[in-house]
């Protein structure tokens, strides 16, 4: 990639939602604002490889985005006086206030997730606008159709307009109101990180896991006494900590399998605190928590057969009455294979075929529990699912490969 591809890539993740925000407070307008925002990064793209990068990309992103918005209010002839008006601001005029957030990204992100909107259309349009996911991206992570993605992000800017919904920064009062729909991006935006979804990507994308730490920290620090913060920050942590053990040769690395050795110590050690200072709370525990309570228990085993799995199943038994979703239950059933066996734990599964038949980690899951059975033409017929079904690469080639080694 050369230095000005390099530079476009890079100010597009920075810049695209701070293009689109102070767009859309001058003009009241979401729609206008991301197509202007769409159209100046293409020219940036036309342009900057025969002009050379401008000193200050944002800027000039910024107002050759406001030009373009300009010239489509001009033209569409639906906001008289507007373009006088937004050309009469520049960029050294009075801020409005920072607020209680001082980072702009996250502001953003509290921005979008307004409470008036549903928590659902609050999840697609941040994921969309600030999150920089694509409508498949979401699509995957809600385990929804891709119209259903669409119809989403759309309610969200009818509400607001419709509602006339302040596009404001938010007070300390306003944090613990959004900080559930905020949360959930996040989670989001680091689990597509985590695992890749998208056409073409890198199998793990570091950018996304890193950018969603960092903001998560910046909301420990904000809500400290926040246990699904707390909780949300330390899952995120001992995640991280196995990436570098996760694949191999362009190939997915199990838990199991890993080179326990490879992952990082002190990112296990931050995250082992925080879930310790939640357990001495004594405050019932989230989901969030639970969830970093059971990665807690895998970090904690130096071999995967000191793994306390009775702890884990325990601890989903919990998390099952918060959050009796159907990949909740799957996850279980992974646990519960390796103390009642993969008999069990495949009736288990399979009670949940119909709401999760367009879900890979399904197919997988039961592919593994046919292989442990022995029933190797079944397994083949799981695994085809499950590889039809994968987006990542690496996780691809893991599932091609365990299909192949299946005797006939």
């Amino acid at each position: 990639m050369s230095d000005v591809a390099e530079v476009i890539t890079r100010a597009h993740g920075e810049e695209w939602a701070r293009v689109v925000a102070t767009l859309t407070k001058r003009f009241g307008d979401l729609d206008v604002a991301e197509e202007a925002a769409a159209e100046a990064f293409a020219t940036a793209v036309e342009r900057w490889p025969a002009d050379g990068v401008p000193p200050n990309p944002g800027a000039w992103l910024t107002t050759t985005a406001t030009r373009k918005a300009i010239d489509r209010i001009r033209r569409e002839n639906k906001r008289d006086g507007k373009h006088e008006e937004a050309w009469s601001m520049h960029d050294d005029s009075p801020h409005d206030p920072l607020g209680a957030i001082d980072d702009d990204r996250l502001r953003l992100f509290f921005i979008c997730c307004h409470p008036a909107l549903a928590l659902e259309s609050r999840v697609a349009l941040t994921l969309r606008m600030v999150g920089g996911l694509t409508v498949p991206e979401i699509a995957q992570a809600l385990l929804v159709a891709e119209s259903a993605v669409g119809q989403r992000i759309t309610r969200a800017k009818a509400k607001i307009k419709a509602a006339r919904i302040p596009y404001r920064v938010p007070s300390t009062e306003d944090l613990p109101t959004r900080v559930s729909g905020v949360l959930t991006v996040l989670y989001l935006v680091f689990n597509e990180g985590y695992l890749s979804t998208g056409a073409g990507t890198d199998p793990l994308r570091q950018d996304l896991t890193a950018e969603a730490i960092r903001l998560t920290r910046l909301i420990h620090a904000l809500l400290p006494a926040d246990g699904e913060v707390a909780g949300l920050l330390a899952l995120m942590l001992l995640t991280e900590a196995r990436r570098t053990a996760r694949v191999a040769a362009g190939e997915l690395v199990t838990l199991g399998e890993q080179d326990r050795g490879a992952w990082n110590t002190d990112l296990i050690a931050e995250g082992h605190q925080l879930v310790r200072a939640r357990l001495v709370s004594g405050v019932a525990p989230g989901r969030y928590q639970l969830l970093a309570a059971i990665n807690a228990v895998h970090t904690s085993a130096r071999d995967v057969r000191d793994t306390d799995w009775s702890q884990v199943l325990a601890l989903y038994d919990q998390l099952v009455r918060l959050d009796p979703s159907p990949i909740v239950a799957l996850n279980r059933a992974v646990a519960l294979a390796e103390l009642d066996g993969p008999e069990v734990a495949l009736a288990s599964v399979d009670r949940l075929g119909e709401k999760l038949a367009a879900y890979h980690p399904f197919h997988a899951t039961r592919a593994d529990l046919l292989r442990r059975l022995g029933r190797g033409d079944e397994a083949r017929t799981a695994y085809d699912k499950a590889i039809a079904l994968a987006g990542n690469t690496a996780e691809t080639a893991y599932l091609t490969r365990r299909r192949d080694q299946l005797r006939s």
